[in-house]
């Protein structure tokens, strides 16, 4: 396939530990013209001024007006290319394939959507790392019978969007309610285990309950018929504690989480309580993809295929000025606001 240009949209906020990383990594992309688009909500650490060492078109958001729709949004609007990609600050490509492989479903005209395989490094607390491996599993998706899929690590049609813009008022999940609408229009959805980031995510405990509960407003938002009662939040709390225990026993790591386990099961299933007002049962499959647990199998992952021949990036040299050699799009900074 030969890719047309895309545009790579960031959203922002204090991110200087990370973007520099993200940044260098889409320098060394095999898919060489890309467009940056840095959507700043009003940064008062130095992630502006490491942004801007590298070719990005900066666009700014009042906090007050933010929204992750909004901001989203707003970033499309400024973005020129046939794909739009969709990034977090706080995520790092692996692979110097990882936005070819990301966009490769594209092939396929039926596609609306593609997101790839996330993975925690070693500040993410074990039960994070037991949703990544949960969420996006070691296998490719070529047509994805519902609508998860995750922002951090995610591309779209542009004229897809220019038809679906996110919505602007929820207060989470902006992805699955675009994906929802895309799938009801007899677009698909296609997920890539190739395209592989590392999503830095080490929260303390009260933002894990607030990343849940807003998580949670939007869902029941998106799928007013679900609900999430008292038993199920003692259910999952206990079953995912449990699933988690077993897991960290078998890799060696219980010893360091057996308390972190716990304190974040215990924050993401009474965020997700406290955002659902009413009473019920779980019963469709999206919800068993967000909150059921890995299960007590054991199984060593298949090597992806030609993962032997992949350049890994080297981050080495992340705060290095800009290789000249790589077309992106612009040559140099420029803001709008």
């Amino acid at each position: 396939m030969t890719h047309s240009k895309c545009s790579v949209i960031i959203r922002c906020y204090n991110e200087e530990q990370h973007i520099g990383r993200l940044l260098s990594g889409l320098m060394q992309q095999t898919v060489r013209e890309v467009e940056i688009i840095v959507v700043d909500s009003g940064s008062t650490d130095a992630t502006v001024a490491i942004a801007s060492r590298y070719p990005i078109k900066l666009v700014t958001i009042r906090p007050e007006d933010f929204s992750f729709g909004r901001s989203l949004n707003l970033g499309c609007r400024h973005a020129t290319g046939e794909f739009l990609v969709m990034a977090s600050a706080h995520v790092y490509p692996v692979y110097t394939d990882w936005l070819e492989n990301l966009l490769k479903p594209f092939a396929d005209p039926s596609i609306g959507l593609t997101y790839g395989k996330q993975r925690g490094n070693t500040v993410t607390q074990y039960s994070e790392h037991q949703i990544f491996a949960t969420w996006f599993t070691e296998e490719s998706v070529t047509y994805q019978s519902h609508p998860f899929c995750n922002n951090a690590n995610a591309a779209v049609r542009r004229e897809l969007w220019e038809k679906l813009p996110y919505d602007e008022t929820l207060t989470g999940l902006e992805d699955l309610d675009w994906a929802k609408r895309a799938m009801k229009l007899g677009h698909r959805i296609a997920y890539s285990a190739e395209a592989e980031i590392i999503h830095v995510h080490d929260e303390p405990a009260h933002r894990v309950f607030n990343r849940y509960r807003r998580e949670a407003i939007a869902l029941k938002h998106i799928f007013p018929q679900e609900h999430f009662n008292l038993w199920d939040f003692v259910r999952l709390f206990a079953s995912n504690t449990v699933s988690d225990y077993y897991h960290a026993l078998h890799d060696g790591a219980l010893k360091n989480s057996f308390i972190s386990i716990p304190v974040f099961r215990f924050m993401q299933f009474w965020g997700t309580y406290r955002g659902f007002s009413r009473r019920g049962v779980l019963t469709s499959q999206l919800k068993q993809t967000f909150y059921y647990p890995r299960g007590l199998r054991r199984s060593q992952p298949e090597p992806l295929a030609n993962s032997g021949h992949r350049a890994v990036i080297d981050y080495t040299q992340s705060e290095a000025p800009v290789a000249e050699s790589v077309s992106h799009h612009p040559a140099s900074l420029e803001q709008v606001r």
